[in-house]
């Protein structure tokens, strides 16, 4: 697959391609996501799962049409609506989904400086609070439908806490860059009506080896398998 994007301004990472390869969705099911950038979360997994139907929301215009002309190269159908989230279009108020997935921005600007860039800003601070990303997703959801988050991990408190008040059947896959380290990301999946118990899983060390070395990442075998070869991603580490 091959996704276009900005020379300048923000710019996307592994991290919603893992986001996609942690949801378990089914051919024929409903996607939506909410601030989908330049479609790649919501392309790398209609192109792992065949069939599903998925919808973007982007508040920057510039970024809605790279959207949809990266999901046009690949052959993939995707409805993208230039929209801030907390004024969803009517087509999609209109609609409850299956699977809601977000890569919310990750910095709280009130501990972190922002980018003097603007499309950057909006993709990495933003001004939307994590609670309001999750109040959208919650009320978007049909019953038993899942919400899937990506998200540092020092905002799991927060995030865990707007979580809570709507949704069940929570569970919790740490990401760790190295052996040795703090986890840095955080996989967040939930369920609307849902009764399971919470579930903090295995974390998954993403990189083999205790140190970087030169331009050679070493992801390990799971990671590599989503990356290179579209696999998914079940929490807990098994491929």
């Amino acid at each position: 697959m091959q996704i276009a994007q900005p020379l300048n301004g923000y710019r996307a990472g592994v991290d919603p391609v893992l986001l996609a390869a942690s949801v378990p969705a089914k051919a024929g099911e409903t996607v939506l996501e909410l601030g989908c950038g330049g479609g790649v979360a919501s392309l790398c997994l209609g192109r792992r799962i065949a069939g599903l139907s998925l919808t973007g929301v982007e508040l920057q215009a510039d970024y809605a049409d790279l959207a949809r002309e990266n999901a046009a190269r690949n052959g993939i159908d995707f409805t993208v609506y230039p929209a801030d989230l907390k004024a969803l279009p009517a087509e999609v108020k209109a609609q409850r989904y299956n699977h809601v997935i977000a890569n919310p921005p990750y910095y709280d600007r009130a501990r972190s400086v922002p980018s003097l860039n603007v499309e950057r800003e909006v993709g990495l601070g933003g001004d939307t609070p994590l609670s309001k990303w999750v109040s959208v997703a919650s009320k978007r959801l049909a019953p038993k439908g899942q919400l899937h988050f990506v998200q540092r991990a020092d905002r799991l408190p927060e995030l865990m806490s707007a979580v809570f008040k709507s949704l069940g059947s929570i569970e919790v896959q740490p990401l760790y860059a190295r052996t040795g380290r703090d986890a840095h990301l955080v996989l967040v999946r939930a369920k609307r009506e849902g009764r399971a118990d919470f579930r903090l899983h295995a974390p998954i060390v993403m990189h083999q080896g205790a140190e970087h070395g030169g331009n050679d990442k070493n992801y390990n075998e799971i990671i590599e398998a989503i990356l290179r070869h579209g696999a998914g991603l079940s929490f807990g580490g098994v491929a």
